[in-house]
């Protein structure tokens, strides 16, 4: 892990001579609506358990600050709940968090973590045509991954920081205030990795020197594998298209 964090440092610090500053200090919040599938399982071993999950819809929400400051980083922080559950009948006995679920009787699996992230990233290009941020991200997954049936619960509780690099890019069609755009991060240590990543288009419904608004549609995916991370073993993806807001004042 300390070998992942250091090479990601220096890949940011590699790239320190081409940065470009903000030339005003700006602020950007934002919000996504994500409806979501999830496929995939959990256990306590690595021979994980499949649920059928429901889709559901996701809010993520965003607030970035960029300044005048070659040298210092911007900061961008990154908040979304990921909830969902599922059903399964089991084919055999079932183990999870010290409960014993027997054989042929149906569970529920339940999913209910927040993702933070904390982002310090700088900008290598800035104008009109394409836009590059690079940095470092703090990913904080915390919250409860249960099993249960009847009277029988089964739960583990899940909070661990994940160091991952981050990009975002964006490419202008001039003079038609759309632009294409794909960002995400990105880790893997160990078995373990974590991929969160969109893309899709941007349109500019508002741009004037007080404010900005953006209204972007595009397909997000995440992938989560635990290798006995607090005693979880996990395969899970999230995928789906999403639908956002963005305001920079």
């Amino acid at each position: 892990m300390k070998k992942y964090t250091c090479a990601l440092a220096l890949a940011v610090m590699g790239f320190n001579g081409q940065v470009q500053a903000d030339t005003v200090l700006g602020v950007y919040a934002g919000v996504d609506f994500w409806q979501s599938k999830t496929t995939g399982g959990f256990a306590n071993t690595d021979q994980k358990q499949p649920f059928d999950f429901e889709s559901e819809s996701q809010q993520a929400y965003y607030l970035a600050f960029e300044h005048f400051v070659p040298v210092l980083p911007n900061l961008r922080i990154q908040y979304m709940p990921l909830e969902t559950q599922g059903l399964t009948t089991l084919n055999s006995t079932f183990n999870f968090a010290g409960t014993s679920f027997t054989a042929g009787s149906t569970v529920q699996g339940s999913l209910d973590l927040d993702s933070t992230d904390y982002i310090l990233y700088y900008e290598l290009l800035d104008n009109p045509l394409l836009s590059l941020d690079l940095g470092l991200n703090a990913k904080h997954l915390k919250g409860d991954v249960t099993v249960a049936t009847g009277s029988l619960r089964g739960a583990e509780r899940l909070n661990e920081w994940l160091p991952m690099l981050y990009i975002d890019t964006k490419i202008g069609i001039l003079t038609t205030g759309l632009d294409v755009f794909a960002s995400g991060s990105a880790t893997r240590y160990n078995d373990s990795h974590l991929y969160d990543l969109q893309a899709g288009i941007g349109y500019q419904l508002v741009d004037n020197l007080l404010l900005d608004v953006r209204f972007k549609v595009g397909y997000r995916t995440m992938d989560l594998q635990l290798d006995d991370v607090n005693d979880l073993y996990a395969d899970l993806k999230f995928k789906g298209a999403f639908a956002g807001v963005e305001i920079h004042f």
